[in-house]
């Protein structure tokens, strides 16, 4: 299965209001695709991994960038661009904003998933339906419904539950590195970085999942749609209204003219 199989796959399941994105590191600039944006090139900007995130879901862009491209620095620890500085590792991006004291604030970064510099490389992200390349992890966009779904349909196959962790933060590593790092699907809280620089809604969740993983979630969305799991939800509409009292005093008075009309024509 290639990249725009599953593309039109989650456009017939799911339906997101933003394209899938696919998310690959590439190491060597020679591989990168033959049309793309960089940011400091095109843009004459530095940008966050989430905006790169954004421009491919919302406006159908390959983005391709590397450190040189990003704004964010707990990105630039995380995605291999730059060391770990002991300013950093020792919480200083953290305490007084998410925890309260520096050794929250020190397994809050620790816990930040990481590449090294040798994994290093180019951070591409594509729409999934104008795909260069398949990629190495894929992250949809939805709300928690279409997220469900989603869950749903992973889940058709190998059945029990999909781990997730929360943070509040740097969900750029959460949604690529975490995801390559276990080599499982996780549902993603977008952060508040997310939100502030990619415009990221209050309505909105995601969903990311190894590519390796494309087979097994098409094959589970078929088979959830046939036995009756669906977006959008059905609603239960077989039933009858309830309605407030001076409704229901009409409603009787219909019945009680009807009946005397009846007895009338007896």
């Amino acid at each position: 299965m290639d990249a725009k199989e599953l593309a039109s796959a989650i456009e017939q399941h799911v339906r997101p209001d933003t394209f899938p994105v696919g998310i690959r590191i590439v190491r060597e600039e020679g591989e990168l695709p033959a049309r793309y944006k960089r940011p400091s090139r095109d843009f004459g900007e530095r940008i966050t991994i989430c905006q790169a995130v954004g421009y491919a879901r919302r406006y159908g862009w390959t983005i391709a960038m590397n450190g040189a491209d990003l704004s964010c620095p707990i990105a630039q620890v995380a995605f291999g661009y730059q060391p770990a500085l002991d300013y950093y590792t020792e919480g200083n991006l953290v305490c007084g904003m998410y925890t309260g004291d520096p050794e929250s604030a020190r397994r809050t970064e620790a816990d930040v998933p990481r590449l090294t510099a040798a994994e290093s490389g180019y951070y591409v992200a594509f729409p999934l339906e104008r795909a260069p390349f398949n990629p190495d992890v894929v992250v949809v966009y939805a709300n928690s419904a279409q997220v469900m779904r989603l869950v749903a349909g992973m889940l058709f196959r190998r059945g029990g539950s999909i781990p997730s962790t929360f943070s509040a933060r740097a969900d750029c590593a959460d949604i690529a590195i975490r995801t390559l790092r276990t080599g499982q699907p996780q549902v993603i809280l977008p952060c508040y970085g997310d939100r502030v620089f990619a415009q990221t809604q209050d309505h909105e969740m995601a969903f990311s999942f190894p590519f390796a993983d494309a087979e097994e979630l098409v094959e589970g969305l078929s088979g959830t749609h046939k036995g009756g799991v669906r977006y959008p939800v059905p609603q239960f509409l077989k039933y009858t209204a309830e309605f407030p009292a001076t409704y229901q005093k009409l409603s009787a008075l219909f019945e009680a003219a009807g009946a005397a009309g009846a007895g009338d024509e007896a």
